[in-house]
């Protein structure tokens, strides 16, 4: 028998839920292993909230203290939005933290004239944040009503999988700015923690058979831990003593200024900058990038889903943890930082690479995030990571989050030309238009759309630099208006097995899945 007749020439069948994870939402590992991939789940978003403050606060005239303290607040406010929305929220495992589509109107703020009066760095940073904490705190009551109004509800309804997967694989690798020109900051240590990292995650495990999967569930940790001693023997040795500066702060395990700028122990509160100041223009600023955010985290939320081994999210659910991340951004605001809030894209990746969907996982990350944020000396020694570290991480992490996208595709007819358009238009729209807008500015110093207004044009530039948003809205558009009433194209685009998931109550394991704890449910119903 030839080796064609025994394979069965059909394609693989379709999976409601996603096999092969070790743990899915409501399972959990051994406590010991809980709290190690707790903690790696903690390290990874290390990178999103050690980046925000250093691009952001030199802008609004703070140091290293004002960087440290602001790092500490931002893993503050994760951890506690992340409890949060574990509990009440989508109630999946996601992390809760901050967004890099918050530096554009932050940025904006931050170099606003009417700052110029302050001389002193200090009082300069404490005012231009005040007036960020304002536009923060009033942009948030957008996701709130949209959420807990069943606006969401109502858009997500017309969801289909043709729809989400530009926007789930947008999410991704719309941060491909984020990955290898990170890394390539200081090839000597981002290379190697890259490959070292696709050699223990995925062929040792292949080649060395352990009882425990030690490496497919810690690749991050081992890699990490060996790369960054690494940078430190280079660091001692004095391979960068005559180099650039900022091939030092790239390079050096002791750049960062962190450790110097962070308090022994520190505890984050609410107003700690001074009352937040309001002013319109900056609200309306705050509000597209809270839009955008909104976008991504829904996108965000449909791939935990999918690598926690839940079923389709309901659209009352995302609607509910639409409400729960303007609530995170409230708190964001209240505490005092320059981003809103988002579902941390590197940290799902991570749920693929551990194959570890657990809720309890990321609940003890949360209560990492507290913790290093308090005692912020042992907070600032892990954030001091090099950044090139962390941009291969991002490289494999931000790459498992776009499959979600390509796996949603299964449930599509690939063979229609429909589908094929909306799928290939769109993708290449979130990723040409963006780049537009991007290189426009690096090109002229200002951004495309110049309508005499500044705060407009800053509105415009933050959305049309979300890939995902514009390649959402586009296939979200197209699936609705393009051949709407032809007999194949609902399932064409997927929607037959959406169906039975868009209403809370349709299928059965939904109840399992994303029912609120301590009875709650009874009084708050998802429909």
């Amino acid at each position: 028998m030839t080796v064609q007749a025994k394979d069965e020439l059909v394609p693989h069948p379709v999976k409601d839920q996603l096999p092969g994870v070790d743990y899915c939402i409501n399972s959990n590992p051994s406590w010991a292993e809980a709290v190690i991939l707790g903690f790696q789940h903690y390290l990874v978003m290390l990178g999103t909230s050690v980046i925000i403050p250093t691009i952001i606060v030199p802008q609004m005239g703070g140091g290293n203290v004002e960087k440290a303290q602001v790092i500490q607040t931002l893993l503050f406010v994760a951890g506690v939005n992340t409890l949060l929305h574990s509990w009440f929220g989508t109630r999946l495992p996601v992390v809760i933290g901050g967004s890099f589509r918050f530096i554009i109107p932050a940025v904006f703020i931050a170099l606003s004239n009417r700052y110029n009066a302050y001389l002193d760095p200090r009082e300069r940073f404490e005012q231009s944040m005040r007036s960020m904490q304002g536009a923060l705190m009033i942009a948030s009551v957008i996701p709130v009503l949209l959420g807990f109004l069943g606006v969401w509800r109502i858009v997500t309804r017309f969801l289909s999988p043709l729809s989400k997967a530009p926007l789930v694989l947008l999410v991704g690798i719309g941060l491909y700015e984020q990955g290898f020109p990170l890394l390539g900051e200081c090839v000597e240590i981002g290379l190697p923690e890259l490959v070292l990292l696709i050699l223990l995650s995925q062929f040792i495990p292949h080649v060395w058979k352990l009882k425990l999967p030690i490496f497919e569930r810690f690749a991050v940790l081992l890699s990490v831990g060996i790369v960054w001693a690494f940078a430190a023997f280079l660091t001692v040795a004095g391979a960068y003593k005559n180099r650039p500066l900022q091939t030092q702060f790239s390079c050096r395990v002791d750049r960062s200024g962190l450790v110097s700028g962070a308090s022994w122990i520190r505890f984050p509160y609410p107003f700690q900058w001074g009352i937040p100041n309001v002013d319109a223009g900056q609200v309306f600023m705050m509000m597209a990038a809270v839009f955008t955010s909104l976008v991504e985290s829904t996108g965000g939320f449909i791939a935990a889903a999918r690598y926690g081994s839940a079923t389709f999210c309901p659209a009352s659910v995302l609607s509910r943890g639409a409400g729960w991340l303007g609530l995170s951004t409230l708190i964001n605001g209240l505490w005092g930082t320059p981003s809103g809030s988002t579902v941390s894209v590197e940290n799902i990746g991570l749920l693929a690479l551990t194959r570890v969907g657990s809720r309890r996982v990321i609940q003890i990350s949360a209560v990492f995030m507290l913790f290093f944020s308090v005692l912020g000396k042992f907070g600032a020694i892990l954030a001091s990571i090099p950044l090139p570290i962390i941009g291969a991480l991002y490289c494999v992490l931000f790459a498992l989050m776009s499959a979600a996208g390509f796996d949603l595709l299964q449930f599509c007819n690939l063979n229609s030309y429909r589908t094929k358009f909306i799928l290939g238009f769109s993708i290449y729209m979130g990723l040409s238009v963006p780049q537009y807008f991007k290189g426009y500015v690096i090109t002229t110093g200002l951004g495309p759309v110049q309508s005499g207004s500044a705060t407009f044009d800053q509105i415009m530039q933050v959305i049309f630099t979300s890939p995902a948003t514009v390649a959402g809205v586009i296939a979200y558009f197209l699936d609705l208006t393009l051949a709407r009433s032809h007999p194949l194209t609902r399932k064409d685009s997927g929607r037959h097995w959406w169906a039975k998931f868009k209403d809370y109550g349709r299928d059965p394991r939904s109840e399992e899945f994303y029912s609120l704890p301590y009875g709650l449910s009874k009084y708050f119903p998802s429909v």
